[in-house]
């Protein structure tokens, strides 16, 4: 096997759930090769660092191997080596932790305005 769809390859070790998931992710160029954006047509060649952009973190992998179908979560470490740093992992972690909120118990749902405010408070920069 000399190539294999990047789309399809990213879908087959897991990284997207479904692989129209992986397809418009490399239609919408969050998906690099070498720092290069590829197409889902794109060959994936063993070796290659592949660079893919999640909603919460960017996540970096090594191709080790080709794969012709889709392998289950034991063995993807098989297929690709994880070369995303952890603090990358902690991204969502340290997101939860800023945005939080905290509701004595009882206080019922917020109003409308202490809604408002609630979201005026998540989305406001210090």
């Amino acid at each position: 096997m000399e190539g294999f769809r990047v789309d399809k390859w990213l879908w087959s070790v897991r990284i997207f759930k479904t692989r129209s998931q992986a397809t418009d992710a490399c239609r919408k160029g969050k998906v690099k090769i070498d720092e290069q954006e590829v197409k889902p047509s794109r060959e994936v060649r063993i070796g290659d660092i592949i660079k893919t952009d999640l909603k919460i973190f960017e996540k970096t992998v090594e191709v080790k191997e080709l794969l012709d179908k889709r392998v289950s979560a034991k063995l993807v470490d098989k297929y690709m080596n994880d070369l995303t740093p952890q603090e990358e992992y902690d991204k969502p972690k340290k997101m939860r932790e800023t945005n939080y909120e905290y509701r004595e118990r009882g206080a019922g749902r917020p109003t409308k305005k202490e809604r408002r405010m609630i979201d005026y408070l998540k989305r406001k920069k210090f």
